[in-house]
């Protein structure tokens, strides 16, 4: 056993003790001992990095982590972004309280599309990130306000993970009817239920941390949510602990089927924090539950970045048909949202924009009744 694992299984060990200040150093001293620091980019800079949700279970105070993390003490933390500038609508901050506890929440309500049943986006955002944070680096609000969207963007609070990651390691927080699943539903239950939203048109899409999480709803809420969108995030269920954790984030998860909603699935090829095997094992959890599909390639350059586009649709099925899953792969790009913008954070303004073509995946797949 190597000396790196050797303290994970410590930490692993320490944490069920309730000891989490001696679990934090020994993730220290395996990350120190694994990569020395290397500066942290706006563009290939983890988003809060699974790795901290791997290290803080509890309610400790942040720790310094090397990257793969949040950047670490020396290195310069980027600025908070300033709120999302949208021509129209509104941003509203409210929360919600469940079973499972209360989170608070921003809601992007767009304005000239009264009267109509609108669908709704919920997004989830990465580690260290807010919903103000997360809605200026994808532009999302705007997108939504141009084509007829509302967006969710609930917020982690700092008391259930101190780096403000979704616990999509914990078993707790990966089942239907309890934990943070069951709190976010319910949230999206609410606002469909408050503002009049078509309940056919329901998505999730998430980076990161949040990306992770939004394929456990997918999995766990099909009957709510009728696609998902997962930028750089690994399947349901992926971990079950710290040590893997950081085993599915370097090497990939092995893929199950999930009877999950249709996806589409961004990942940078040289995601140092999450590796890209984890967004083929997204894609190949959902396909093993469906029927056979056909699947077509192909390529392009978007802002400087070359991306691979595969196509997975029903066998036999028109080209117009829609598709039962969509993988975007970008070469070179890190673990940040492509073609975001540099006002939020973790992003990467090369490359295809994941937000416009998670919306149009979005709206070409309502949601099925026969589930």
């Amino acid at each position: 056993m190597t000396s790196f694992l050797k303290k994970i299984l410590e930490a692993t060990r320490l944490t069920g003790r309730g000891q989490l200040a001696d679990a934090t150093a020994a993730i220290q001293r395996a990350l120190g001992e694994r990569a020395g620091p290397t500066p942290a980019t706006a563009a290939t800079a983890p988003a809060g990095g699974i790795v901290v949700e791997a290290v803080v279970l509890e309610r400790e105070a942040p720790p310094t982590v090397q990257p793969g993390g949040v950047p670490p003490a020396s290195a310069p933390v980027p600025p908070p972004a300033a709120p999302p500038v949208h021509p129209g609508g509104r941003f509203v901050e409210s929360s919600f309280t469940g079973a499972s506890g209360t989170r608070a929440f921003k809601l992007f309500e767009p304005t000239g599309f009264e009267g109509l049943s609108l669908p709704l986006v919920v997004m989830l955002h990465g580690c260290t990130q807010s919903p103000d944070d997360f809605a200026a680096g994808t532009r999302m609000n705007e997108l939504a306000q141009a084509q007829g969207f509302f967006v969710l963007y609930p917020a982690q609070a700092a008391r259930s993970n101190a780096h403000k990651c979704w616990n999509w390691f914990v078993p707790g927080d990966q089942r239907r009817g309890g934990g943070e699943p069951a709190l976010i539903a319910g949230m999206t239950r609410h606002v469909t239920q408050t503002h009049g939203i078509d309940a056919d048109r329901v998505y999730v899409a998430g980076l990161s941390a949040g990306a992770a999480m939004a394929a456990i709803l997918a999995r766990e809420y099909p009957d709510l949510f009728a696609a998902a969108g997962i930028h750089s995030g690994l399947p349901a269920g992926a971990a079950r602990d710290v040590a893997s954790a950081f085993s599915v984030m370097k090497s990939g998860a092995s893929a199950a089927p999930t009877a999950s909603a249709p996806v589409i699935v961004f990942h940078g090829d040289a995601d140092s924090t999450v590796a890209a095997a984890n967004g083929d094992a997204v894609i190949d959890s959902v396909l093993a539950a469906l029927p056979k599909g056909a699947r077509t390639e192909g390529a392009g350059t978007a802002r400087g970045r070359n991306f691979r586009h595969t196509v997975w649709r029903a066998e036999n099925a028109a080209a117009e048909a829609p598709s039962l899953a969509e993988d975007w792969r970008i070469s070179g790009a890190g673990h940040a949202w492509s073609g975001g913008s540099p006002s939020g954070s973790y992003t990467d303004p090369t490359g295809p924009d994941a937000s416009r073509e998670m919306l149009r995946f979005f709206l070409e797949h309502p949601r099925r009744r026969s589930q």
